[in-house]
């Protein structure tokens, strides 16, 4: 094989976003190692696979049938990858099958056959397939009318869940109440796709998911094991995401390893896929599942998957379907081992949804089965409770805990807010909890497993036991317990009336400062020589060296957001890969598991950690590396420049004095003035009354807008 063909996702859209760059990039070094040449055909000039050190050629053009055929035709491709560019690329490939123009033009899909990703796309294939190798599936129809549909909600009995075949991020699904919903919803789906399915809806059940490899050989293995924090109906892509799984028995656990591994191999699957499954919390005997869906490409989850356990999956997934075994494949992060070697975890990782929805107009926070989130962040802790206060901190949204950001509600609304899914829900559950309501009560309305709920009862307990101490000077013991449930300086401060630097200053000199600790894929039993790190209070050690002042650290973007998101991927990788040519080791730090800056092989260290002050100060006084760069993430950073120089890190570039020069409207103002520069007539305003006496007296229209945000 001379040659492959690679198609990308193309634009970013709600439910495929920067994970295919992450995939496709993996993909194209995979290739070039074996010394195929590659074309990538990808109309997204953002991302980092169609920058001109990646593939041999780039086509900006659009990923469908005619302007594939096309590049076919003019490049004579030996074979096509269809996996790593999302359901966009899978959608044409399966198109280019049908209408027979890869076997006109004698090119080979490499990996899964047309015929198995079919059969996982096509509902009713799908669950008559399942049912002959004796896999349950939710008693379900898939149907092509409205009228159809109807008979068979009736059939399965209301509610039911009505999804869409062929679609991505579960677009036009969701769970009907009555006849009236599910007209509604069976219209629109059905003007989107060809054909929806009607299942059986089943209510407070655990989706539990895994990620599987399998090569020609018939070796397979699952990387990664991962469990919703919500209940069964809320998309995967909405859902706060655990891995490991943590409220499996052992027993359902490898019960549903060994599925997972079932129907893969039924299906043929060469390369990466997904397999979701439900799962009884209460069954009456024995276990109850049901499977959800197979993804036979890599997915979001993938891209999660394989920063969450340091497996190269997109990497591992490439070399597959190119033939070569499990065995041949060298585990990248350990450099001892090989990929038939499954990760063993010594830590836990929490994924959150970031939601942009005060964006749009009319949208409500309401989230379910259809995707809306619109970027995620991974936090890695040692426990539940530090992972998800790192994660809730590395949104961006404001809230420095999980106990933040809800403002006084009644009883009733703070009840109605935790049983119906929103992107708010979390806070509000804290609230509850605040408000001395039950964790039976708070699961009995939300399906949310009561562990989980229990870790959040700790933070919330350990919040009120601290408000007591207000203005105490704090031991070290309550101090170090405080950062192990992932309080932050800031908070800890906003409850005992000091400042950040203050409990910053106090937790320095009673040496309560955080481990650095590595990911290598197998729990430390093997000793590995990994660059990928994250911080810990539950630790005494650190598994790394500092590097000192050859070091740079490059803060990244964080999670995607609108206005924000692949280009400042791009910078961060080629700053990191800049760097090296003038011989300073680069030291990225990004929360972001879709992105390219955070593969193992980008930077020489690479922090999964949030961006914040206290963070990536942190960070430097660990690594005592020379200098920083803010400019190539996008806000966040410069949002924290000026707290970064008065600790005195060195900004590389534009020095932090004349970034805020440039962010605060009145210090731009005044430059403008002392350069003699026109400008329009401006104020700023916090009292609404002499806003409007402004807009008044200059004469509308106005503009509007406020200080450091982001786009606008």
């Amino acid at each position: 094989m001379n040659k492959v063909l690679i198609l990308g996702s193309g634009a970013l859209k709600i439910g495929q976003a920067g994970e295919f760059d992450y995939s496709g990039s993996q993909a194209i070094k995979a290739f070039k190692e074996e010394g195929i040449k590659t074309v990538l055909i990808n109309p997204n000039i953002a991302t980092i696979q169609t920058s001109k050190e990646l593939a041999d050629k780039v086509y900006f053009l659009p990923v469908t049938t005619e302007f594939v055929e096309r590049v076919i035709e003019k490049e004579k491709p030996d074979a096509i990858a269809l996996s790593f560019g999302g359901q966009t690329a899978l959608n044409c490939g399966i198109d280019l099958y049908k209408k027979g123009v890869l076997k006109k033009h004698n090119v080979q899909v490499l990996g899964t056959p047309v015929s198995a990703i079919d059969l996982t796309e096509d509902r009713e294939k799908f669950a008559n397939h399942l049912h002959k190798i004796e896999v349950a599936t939710p008693k379900s129809f898939a149907v092509t009318t409205v009228e159809a549909g109807m008979k068979k909600a009736v059939e399965i009995g209301y509610p039911v869940m009505v999804r869409a075949g062929f679609s991505l991020g579960g677009q036009k699904s969701g769970v009907v109440h009555n006849e009236r919903e599910f007209i509604l919803l069976a219209q629109e789906a059905l003007a989107f796709s060809p054909q929806i399915l009607v299942e059986k809806y089943l209510r407070h059940f655990k989706e539990i998911e895994y990620e599987v490899v399998r090569d020609k050989y018939d070796n397979c293995v699952t990387v990664c094991n991962m469990e919703n924090f919500d209940p069964l109906g809320i998309h995967t892509g909405e859902s706060i995401v655990v891995a490991p799984s943590q409220t499996l028995t052992n027993f359902e656990y490898h019960y549903l390893r060994e599925l997972s591994i079932k129907i893969v191999r039924s299906l043929g699957i060469v390369g990466e896929c997904n397999v979701q499954f439900a799962l009884n919390p209460k069954p009456d005997d024995e276990i109850e599942y049901y499977v959800i869906e197979v993804n036979a490409r890599l997915s979001r989850s993938s891209a999660l998957a394989s920063k969450a356990t340091g497996y190269p999956l997109a990497y591992v997934a490439a070399k597959l379907i190119l033939g070569k075994s499990l065995m041949e494949i060298k585990n990248q992060v350990t450099q001892i081992t090989q990929s038939f070697f499954e990760p063993a975890l010594d830590y836990i990782v929490v994924k959150i949804p970031r939601w942009d929805m005060d964006k749009f107009k009319g949208t409500t926070e309401k989230i379910g089965s259809s995707m809306k989130s619109v970027g995620e962040i991974m936090a890695i802790g040692r426990t539940f409770e530090e992972a998800i206060q790192k994660g809730v901190r590395m949104l961006d949204i404001g809230a420095q805990s999980v106990t933040d950001f809800i403002e006084e509600k009644s009883e009733a609304e703070i009840l109605d807010k935790i049983k119906h899914a929103n992107s708010k829900r979390m806070f509000f559950i804290t609230k509850a909890l605040k408000m001395g309501i039950s964790v039976q009560k708070i699961h009995e309305l939300s399906g949310i497993d009561s562990w989980f709920l229990y870790r959040l009862k700790l933070i919330v307990e350990a919040e009120k036991g601290l408000t007591k101490t207000s203005g105490a000077e704090l031991s070290k013991k309550q101090l170090l317990q405080l950062k192990q449930l992932g309080f932050s300086d800031k908070k800890i401060g906003q409850l005992t009336g000091k400042k950040e630097l203050e409990i910053r200053e106090l937790r320095k000199k009673l040496k309560v400062t955080p481990s650095v600790f590595q990911i290598d894929t197998l729990a430390g039993e093997f000793p590995a020589k990994t660059n990928y790190l994250y911080t810990t209070y539950n630790g005494s050690h650190h598994d790394v060296e500092p590097i000192g002042n050859n070091g740079v650290m490059v803060l990244g973007s964080g999670p995607y957001r609108i206005g924000s998101s692949v280009e400042f991927d791009w910078t961060c990788v080629n700053t990191a890969t800049n760097l090296k040519k003038y011989d300073k080791k680069s030291i990225i730090v990004n929360c972001n598991p879709e992105t390219v800056s955070t593969d193992y092989d980008m930077s020489d260290r690479l922090y999964f950690e949030e961006l914040s002050f206290e963070r990536v100060a942190d960070i430097h006084d660990f690594e005592k590396s020379s200098s920083i760069v803010v400019s190539v993430g996008g806000q966040t950073p410069n949002n924290i420049s000026k707290k970064i120089d008065q600790y005195g890190i060195k900004i590389l570039g534009t020095a932090a004095i004349d970034i805020d020069r440039a962010e605060d409207r009145k210090k731009f103002s005044q430059l403008l003035d002392d350069l003699d520069i026109k400008q329009p007539v401006w104020n700023s305003f916090t009292d609404m009354e002499v806003a409007l006496k402004f807009a008044h007296d200059v004469g509308y229209p106005i503009l509007v807008r406020p200080s450091y945000v982001l786009s606008g």
